[in-house]
């Protein structure tokens, strides 16, 4: 990343502090169309954004009080380097430095390049051009619109993971057919899908066989995925509309149009050049502080998947600390009103010192790493520990509570921001990032379409923080075994073996919330997760507060961990997922709406109190009692007001609020409040609620693409052989759907059971696959040719 900005001589900077000091000016403006010859005011603009940074840093020695404006002007701003701005260029509370585009004016700042090409013919659809010396990129628009690289399999949108994948991506046969794929890349998930990785092909030692490096970018080691794969950037795979590739030895850039692009209309050329466009830079002792930047637009910054390398504690993250704006060592920084979209990396990441960050009202889209990262300096933990089997011994951990320096961000608020369509390169990514931090307010935003979490908190250090009122939905859709919101607390306690973890805790239980000193507040949410759990409590997380949420797909899940008091929830069509409970965890469960029974794994010990929680069904309550628990729980219709759309407040006679004293909470304060952000904003779909009162037992529904009915009539039974009307029969099957493939579904088979869990209709059979919708396939035992066999759905 580069760290100079753009320097003046000292006698022109001598020369525009006398110009400035003469005109008085407070407001700066810039325009395309200006020159850096000007004096900077709205009749004579600068041109470039470099310059006018140093004439106001000039400016701001003589009269550091004065409050000054950048105002800029409809158009674009290509930025030679990255903007840094250190802390003699800070403003005051009182008086902020402001930096903004001209009201109702399109002002973008581009990590792009403009480009002037001469196109010629190459070999049938494809173009070439030579590109200027030195020129190497790796994001390419053309016409403003983003092209896509030369890639194995080829693009295809809307599926997942990677908008296509093949398992026969680096076979030795597609290998053969490279003549020198060097400076290609390999883009897998994680073996367990947790996460993505990715490799830089540094040649080949056969002519079937590659050479590579990376993988770095998960901090729990796997190799690649079998099946899930795509290689990127090599010349031979050029073979569709829209992709390109660029021989950085020949200066070549090769393009396949779309059809009906002619060459005479591809009119304007841009490249992505720079990762970073705007960083502070300052420390705890000098830190950039009550600095605005408002109403911009930022776009075309380069990828850095393969710099995403520094472990992350021990969670399953690296990071790379850039984004399109970097604050480090800054206070009282507002970030609003912009945009950002079509970025490489990530678009804000606030590292290290920084406090009272107030990040609102912005368009975050189109993003190849995560959208906001508050990511603090591991020489603030005590006791640190970089990687899930890592750990201090016990006589050496430091025991004294909470951070060790003041250098990780704190009393910062992310409110009314529209985040979507991120990690479009990445995978281990999150709308919100939040890792040895303190104090953070998450409200008012709406995340979705993001390929693991869209809240994601990495570990217990320090906690304090309140997520609230936010919308979070289409999540985990490219990954798996995670949530909507999920966290880690292997904090400095924690232990990967759980016989050695049992003991620490038991003799030294004082030792739990060393980091976690203080609770963060997970209320009055919308979490929505198909492939995972709405709220993903995992190893460790310890002193949660959870009350007032709407699940709407997923449930909730408390893996190990304490101090965890979880109530007045409502999980549609799911329930509660507690896996691998220490002893004396104290945790709660109380007062929820759940509509399974509890999805218990290895739990023995219950904590303080598991009771008192609602049930739709007298069977769920039934098995949960089995385990123990539960013995006041209550069972019946909840009597949500409209579920169809969306609000599952209950009726004022609900027996829910009678027996178990649930109380409702507002359903129509999720997500971005700006009038304009609303107008964008999706929202998620509500889904068919499993309620045997609800369920038209002759209704044909669709299900994973197949049309999908209940079995109810003697003339099924005996088409089928089966001996009683039961199960859930296949009318239909997806057109593009395999039926010769082993363990495939076919018309006419009958679902028995799910997870070997029997089902006997459409509910049951919907229930047990909620209740195991992490592991990222579905497997089914069907009736079929008279006999029992095995079918998957993945």
């Amino acid at each position: 990343m580069p760290s100079n900005s753009i320097k003046i001589p000292f006698t022109l900077l001598l020369l525009i502090l006398l110009q400035t000091i003469a005109f008085a000016q407070k407001d700066f403006y810039i325009s395309p169309l200006g020159d850096d010859k000007n004096v900077g005011s709205q009749e004579s603009p600068f041109r470039t954004l470099g310059h006018a940074k140093e004439v106001v840093k000039a400016y701001k020695v003589e009269k550091p009080k004065e409050k000054v404006t950048l105002i800029l002007r409809d158009g674009t701003y290509y930025l030679s380097e990255s903007l840094v701005f250190d802390s003699k260029e800070s403003g005051t509370t009182e008086k902020p430095y402001t930096i903004r585009g001209a009201e109702g004016e399109k002002v973008i700042l581009s990590g792009g390049k403009s480009l002037e090409l001469k196109w010629k013919r190459f070999k049938g659809d494809l173009l070439a051009a030579k590109v200027p010396a030195g020129v190497d990129f790796s994001s390419l628009y053309i016409n403003g619109e983003k092209q896509i690289r030369a890639r194995y399999p080829n693009y295809q949108a809307d599926v997942y993971p990677f908008n296509g994948f093949s398992e026969d991506a680096i076979s030795k046969e597609k290998i053969a057919s490279w003549k020198n794929p060097e400076g290609g890349y390999i883009h897998a998930l994680h073996k367990s899908k947790w996460g993505g990785m990715h490799y830089l092909i540094t040649g080949k030692f056969a002519s079937d066989s590659l050479m590579y490096e990376g993988g770095w970018q998960n901090n729990r080691s796997s190799g690649l995925h079998a099946k899930y794969r795509f290689v990127e950037n090599v010349f031979e795979e050029l073979d569709s509309p829209k992709e390109w590739f660029l021989d950085t030895k020949k200066g070549v850039l090769y393009f396949y149009p779309e059809e009906g692009l002619a060459i005479e209309n591809i009119q304007k050329v841009e490249v992505g050049m720079l990762e970073n466009l705007i960083s502070f830079e300052g420390d705890k002792d000098h830190p950039v502080h009550d600095i605005v930047l408002q109403n911009l637009i930022f776009q075309q910054s380069t990828p850095t998947f393969m710099k995403t390398e520094e472990r992350l504690m021990r969670s399953d993250w690296t990071v790379y600390r850039s984004g399109a704006i970097l604050l480090d060592g800054t206070e009282n920084i507002l970030i609003e009103d912009n945009v950002f979209q079509d970025l490489g990396g990530n678009a804000i990441f606030v590292s290290n010192y920084n406090r009272n960050t107030i990040i609102k009202g912005n368009l975050i889209e189109e993003i190849g790493g995560s959208a906001i990262s508050f990511v603090g300096n591991p020489d603030a933990v005590r006791s640190p520990s970089f990687n899930y089997h890592e750990f201090v011994p016990e006589e050496d951990i430091d025991t004294i509570p909470g951070p060790k320096s003041e250098n990780y961000p704190a009393n910062s608020r992310v409110v009314d921001n529209l985040i979507r369509n991120i990690g479009t390169i990445e995978k281990q990514v999150a709308g919100v990032q939040i890792e040895m931090a303190m104090d953070l307010h998450i409200v008012h935003n709406t995340i979705y379409n993001v390929p693991r979490a869209g809240i994601n908190i990495g570990d217990g250090a320090w906690g304090g923080h309140i997520i609230e009122y936010n919308d979070v939905f289409n999540t985990v859709m490219e990954t798996g075994d995670h949530g909507a919101f999920n966290s880690w607390g292997r904090d400095r306690f924690w232990h990967p073996n759980r016989q050695t973890m049992d003991e620490l805790t038991a003799k030294h239980p004082d030792w739990i919330k060393l980091d976690a000193i203080k609770t963060t507040i997970i209320r009055n949410n919308r979490f929505h997760c198909d492939h995972g759990w709405d709220i993903d409590l995992d190893d460790g997380s310890n002193n949660y507060e959870i009350y007032n949420n709407l699940a709407l797909s997923g449930g909730i899940k408390l893996r190990e961990g304490f101090y965890r008091t979880v109530y007045n929830n409502i999980m549609v069509n799911n329930g509660f997922h507690p896996h691998v409970w220490f002893k004396e965890s104290h945790d709660v469960f109380t007062r929820n709406i759940v509509m399974t029974s509890h999805k218990q794994i290895r739990v023995n010990d219950w904590g303080d109190q598991v009771d008192e929680n609602f049930f739709t069904s007298q069977g769920d309550l039934d098995q949960s009692r089995s385990f123990g628990v539960e013995a006041s729980g209550e069972f019946g219709d909840p009597m949500f007001v409209n579920p169809e759309a969306g609000d599952f407040s209950l009726e004022e006679d609900s027996p829910a609020i009678q027996t178990v004293g649930f109380v409702n909470f507002d359903m129509d304060k999720f997500g971005v409040t700006s009038p304009e952000l609303k107008k964008l904003a999706d929202s998620p779909k509500i889904p068919f609620l499993l309620l045997e009162t609800h369920e038209d037992k002759a209704e044909i529904r669709e299900w994973h693409g197949f049309k999908v009915k209940n079995m109810e009539t003697l003339g099924e039974q005996s088409a089928a052989g089966l001996n009683e009307i039961t199960g859930v029969i296949v009318l239909e099957v997806p057109s593009q759907y395999d039926t010769s493939a082993p363990n495939s579904l076919r018309v006419g088979d009958v679902i028995l059971a799910c997870w070997d869990e029997e089902v006997s209709d459409f509910i049951s059979l919907s229930k047990v696959e909620k209740g195991n919708n992490w592991k990222g396939h579905t497997e089914l035992k069907v009736w079929r040719n008279q006999g029992l066999t095995s079918a998957v759905i993945q």
